[in-house]
């Protein structure tokens, strides 16, 4: 596990330069701050920064050069103490240009914003859509206008949106600063228009430099799009500090928080725990005793469906209520044997009432997957599994308190979607570097379609595949199968919002219910059709 977590942060330090050491100096050459530098100087000093999609399309872009961390980075922070969202586009990464997945991205940033009520700080230093990838960006619903939509109802919400332009912003990019509450403008780098100076020239014949058609001067004291003229990156985001510390404070949700206790044991101990290799036992309470305040929990109904632990605990003093998978062969009271990581109907019957139970007292549900499934076999389909499993879903699907995932282990099936898999509008999801996201195992996989494909040329009439030939071609199944089921994979396309060190995991969970809890609105809890 450690060496996992060095890899992962080996990658994640590479990622960080953007497009290099000499793209960055480029841009100070030019007095301009690196994304990750104007991060540093917006939020609070010494202060923790949650970044979400760091890996995001990581491998994917290949044919254009890559794209690291989407050309986009985003997290939360605290300005003057306030949670705020922040989302900064990379000059060094194609001009900041946006790829299919950075709006991908932005979106997420969006919704995080909406469903915690968070003010949302732009930091927009970018050249607009990467045209080679417009037709996979520009007219679906989920794509670039969708931005613009959000920006709009945001507003009507009331949740605070404040745009930097610090570099050019360009074409329908420049909806998203001018559609936000307030804008500043950088003098000298900033720009704003809808067509550049070579456009307008094509399209009007009208010869006009960029800074004369949408710079600073221009939008601050002739058009009036923009509110403050800045005359460099530090004063500028000195300003939004500065306008941040005067927002008012807003109702909280009341989650219940008491003075925080730390753990009887090192949390570092879960890299001990947790085996690399998927398929093989471990007690899921051992981890629960390295996150959990004082290492303590009150199980609810724990003689019952042991192959899912339901519990009440604390995590940095706020309350939660936990339905982890649990990872060892257990007995149930008719003396049955439970294999671990697998979701009986006794589990999903408990896990839907406890998930009830936390809508019922308010208390936000964090779920630990290391799941390989729901029980299958005519045992389990005579005694209900899919009615059991049903119940479950629905208990998440319409859970109105916050939720909270981390993927530990595996996270197959429909187990990924009762075990609140990204479908089921977690408020966070994160994985371990030891988690692994596929509809089946990689063994079980490619002995399927294997299987398929021996059946194909069956029927086909060709000669069968050797001994030989089977195992290469399995081989082949399975390692191109693993590598899809990998974190890095699901990270890069936001299946989850990060990878994170398991040695973090009550920082994190705490942080995210902090942010959480910014959200009165609760509505309240129907579960709709749930047989009981």
């Amino acid at each position: 596990m450690k060496n996992l977590v060095r890899k992962l942060n080996a990658e994640a330090k590479e990622i960080k330069l953007g497009g290099g050491k000499k793209e960055i100096e480029k841009l100070h050459s030019k007095k301009k701050l690196h994304c990750r530098e104007r991060v540093d100087l917006l939020i609070d000093e010494g202060s923790y920064f949650m970044e979400i999609g760091l890996f995001t399309a990581y491998g994917m872009y290949k044919e254009f050069g890559g794209a690291p961390s989407s050309g986009t980075i985003f997290g939360i922070g605290k300005i003057h103490g306030r949670d705020s969202v922040i989302v900064a586009n990379d000059a060094t990464v194609k001009a900041g240009a946006w790829f299919p997945i950075t709006c991908k991205k932005n979106l997420r940033a969006q919704e995080i914003a909406i469903e915690n009520r968070l003010p949302i700080i732009y930091l927009v230093d970018s050249a607009g859509v990467f045209l080679p990838l417009q037709e996979d960006i520009f007219p679906d619903k989920e794509h670039f206008g969708r931005i613009f939509r959000n920006n709009a109802v945001m507003s009507s919400m009331g949740i605070p949106q404040i745009a930097a332009i610090m570099g050019p912003c360009v074409a329908g990019g420049a909806y998203l600063p001018i559609m936000s509450d307030e804008a500043l403008i950088v003098e000298g780098t900033g720009s704003v228009f809808l067509a550049g100076s070579h456009l307008v020239k094509a399209a009007i014949g009208e010869n006009v430099d960029n800074e004369s058609l949408g710079g600073a001067t221009v939008h601050s004291e002739i058009s009036g799009v923009t509110d403050y003229k800045m005359q460099s990156d530090e004063e500028c985001l000195k300003t939004i500090r500065n306008l941040v510390s005067k927002f008012g404070h807003t109702e909280k949700a009341g989650f219940d928080r008491i003075e925080t206790k730390a753990p009887q044991y090192d949390e570092k101990e879960i890299y001990g725990i947790i085996p690399l290799d998927r398929a093989k036992p471990y007690d899921m309470y051992e981890v629960l005793a390295r996150i959990t305040d004082g290492s303590e929990i009150d199980e609810y109904k724990a003689g019952y469906g042991k192959s899912l632990i339901t519990a009440y605990a604390r995590i940095d003093g706020w309350s939660v209520g936990i339905v982890a998978n649990q990872r060892t062969i257990a007995k149930t009271a008719k003396g049955e044997m439970q294999v671990g990581g697998v979701i009986y109907s006794d589990s999903a019957d408990k896990g839907a009432r406890f998930i009830m139970n936390c809508n019922q007292k308010k208390i936000p549900l964090l779920f630990l997957q290391d799941v390989t499934g729901f029980m299958v076999g005519s045992r389990a389909e005579h005694g209900g599994i899919i009615k059991d499993g049903a119940k479950m879903v629905n208990a998440v699907a319409n859970s109105v308190v916050p939720k909270i995932t981390i993927i530990i282990g595996n996270s197959y099936g429909a187990g990924n979607y009762a075990m609140c898999g990204k479908a089921y509008d977690p408020r966070f999801i994160f994985a371990y570097p030891t988690a692994s996201i596929a509809v089946m195992g990689g063994a079980q996989a490619s002995n399927v379609l294997l299987n398929i494909k021996v059946g194909q040329l069956k029927k086909q009439g060709k000669a069968e595949l050797t001994e030989e030939e089977q195992n290469k071609m399995l081989s082949e199944i399975k390692e191109k199968y693993e590598a899809h089921a990998d974190p890095l994979h699901a990270a890069s396309r936001l299946w989850v919002d990060g990878i994170i060190d398991p040695a973090e995991t009550r920082k994190v969970v705490s942080y995210s219910i902090e942010c959480a809890n910014n959200n009165a609105d609760i509505p309240k809890f129907n579960p709709g059709v749930i047989q009981v």
